[in-house]
């Protein structure tokens, strides 16, 4: 076995799965005041709020889906074994080290010690194996599938867990580090839906649904105190008055709660920080692959053709972000450039139309409450009237209705969405999920893949992609940045949304 400390891990990984790149140049806009206390109370603050778009309809992400719950629990409430890092490498967190066997199918994991739950629990090897099998027994959440190589969990000691996979797998480490590899208590003893029991620096104290949640820091974490005493997540659909609530001072950070156009006017206020990272949110265009017209490609790929994806990006984001031809972002070690596969071409749509036999089509276009999401569909929707397409959106409430109706029981034709989950394309692009994609081409390649040498994952995980596109599955219409404007005063913002978490645990006052 190789032992993996700090830096072996790191590197072991980065020529696996996470393929880990140089940290990616930040742009950031900062200018005016430097006081180191924008409250002017004379001490440093201890509080914290923020404002976020998108609720958590509760707060158990083990059976219900969407990016809402992860973001505020990962990481700040709940930890995993390993933490994936701002430049996608990934390293130890309630692990301190792992040795991997040489079959690359037995990983043992050595657990850090002095570590509690916020009720008091220590935090032991039987916690991780009982999180880990709960994965298979207990979760609803579609993206469980990421466990499936796990044959079996077992505890060597109280500080010590091996794992054992079926079969070699390039993407399994990272994954862990994802909300997926969450560690509970072994025995979940109250209402995941209500309450949350993690090993991190924050707990959850109050819920008020339809308004905020706040967050609490421990004095008593294993890391030491949490740097804020009090965080106050609110969530503002409307993002005019989420910008209003940060002038006002209602709120000190708006997490990618503000347009494009927003932010390029508050990056001119003295007062605040503007931070533009990289995300894995990919803008999906989601068709339902089982019902007409999407259940013929053709119609999915003139819809493609159709689509002016750059306007898009333009218009919901005031150009912020990047244009990528699949859902892959470019830190994955298999992405390639694939945005020329479908370029704007209306005329090449008409006749895809025609032969699909579809004149004078109309579709229903789900759409949630969103900016992003209804600033799209507005232009969406007049590119394909010029190829004859009458799309009629309806707008649902998120995440309550648009969960319900889109993704629950799939009685839709067409929706947008950000999916905001890492490495999430086999969870998206997969039969039982809400766009019921055919997904009997591509499973045995990436099976093949994931158990592959690092250059066979690559190989082969390219072929998976340019599978999905060809099959116009869904059209990726931009790949959106994490923006975030804050108070001057504010320091330790994670700019780079590696995961699916809002990570808090460095944010703090000058």
């Amino acid at each position: 076995m190789t032992r993996l400390t700090r830096r072996g891990a790191r590197g072991a990984v980065a020529a696996l799965a996470a393929a880990a790149i140089a940290a990616l140049a930040l742009a950031g806009c900062t200018a005016g005041s430097t006081a180191e206390n924008p409250s002017g109370t004379g001490a440093a603050r201890s509080d914290v709020t923020i404002a976020v778009g998108a609720e958590p309809v509760n707060l158990d992400f083990t059976t219900t889906s969407g990016a809402a719950i992860p973001q505020l629990l990962m990481n700040n409430v709940y930890e995993t074994l390993v933490k994936v890092g701002q430049d996608g490498s990934v390293g130890p967190l309630l692990a301190t080290s792992w040795d991997i066997s040489q079959d690359r199918t037995q990983y043992t994991f050595h657990l850090r010690q002095g570590v509690t739950f916020s009720d008091g629990r220590p935090f032991t090897a039987d916690d991780v194996v009982g999180s880990f099998d709960r994965v298979r027994t207990e979760w609803l959440n579609a993206i469980k599938g990421k466990m499936d190589v796990v044959a079996r969990t077992e505890k060597v000691d109280d500080a010590t867990v091996r794992v054992t996979l079926k079969q070699p797998s390039n993407a399994w480490l990272f994954n862990l580090g994802t909300s997926v590899g969450a560690i509970f208590p072994a025995v979940v003893d109250f209402d995941l839906k209500t309450a949350a029991v993690g090993t991190g620096p924050y707990k959850v104290t109050e819920v008020k649904q339809g308004d905020h949640i706040t967050l609490t820091g421990r004095p008593d974490y294993w890391g030491g105190p949490a740097k804020l005493k009090t965080v106050t997540v609110r969530y503002l659909t409307d993002t005019t008055a989420a910008v209003n609530a940060l002038r006002a001072g209602d709120v000190d950070m708006l997490f990618n709660s503000a347009t494009g156009d927003q932010v390029r006017l508050l990056a001119k206020n003295p007062k605040v920080q503007v931070v533009e990272g990289t995300s894995t949110g990919d803008v999906l265009l989601s068709f339902n692959n089982r019902v007409a017209p999407f259940d013929d490609v053709r119609v999915r790929q003139a819809f493609a053709y159709a689509i002016d994806r750059k306007a898009v990006m333009d218009t919901a984001s005031a150009g912020y972000g990047t244009l990528v031809g699949a859902m892959v972002t470019p830190q994955d070690p298999f992405y390639e450039d694939l945005t020329g596969v479908y370029p704007y071409d209306p005329a090449k749509a008409k006749a895809l139309l025609a032969a699909a036999g579809q004149k004078n089509l109309r579709v229903t276009f789900d759409v949630p409450n969103l900016a992003y999401a209804t600033t799209a569909a507005e232009l969406i929707v007049s590119q394909l009237a010029e190829v004859g397409v009458k799309a009629t959106i309806t707008v649902d409430e998120f995440p309550a209705v648009w969960l319900d109706k889109v993704f629950s029981r799939h009685d839709f034709q067409m929706s947008v969405i950000q999916h905001s989950e890492a490495h999430d394309l086999l969870t998206v692009f997969q039969r039982d999920y809400y766009l019921g994609y055919d997904d009997s081409k591509i499973a045995p390649l990436a099976a093949r893949a994931d158990a592959g040498t690092p250059q066979e994952y690559v190989t082969g995980m390219k072929k998976v992609v340019r599978q999905i596109v060809n099959d116009a599955g869904g059209v990726v219409l931009y790949l959106a940045p994490t923006l975030i404007v804050a108070d001057k005063g504010l320091t330790g913002i994670q700019p780079n949304a590696v995961t699916e978490s809002m990570d808090l645990t460095s944010l703090t006052w000058r």
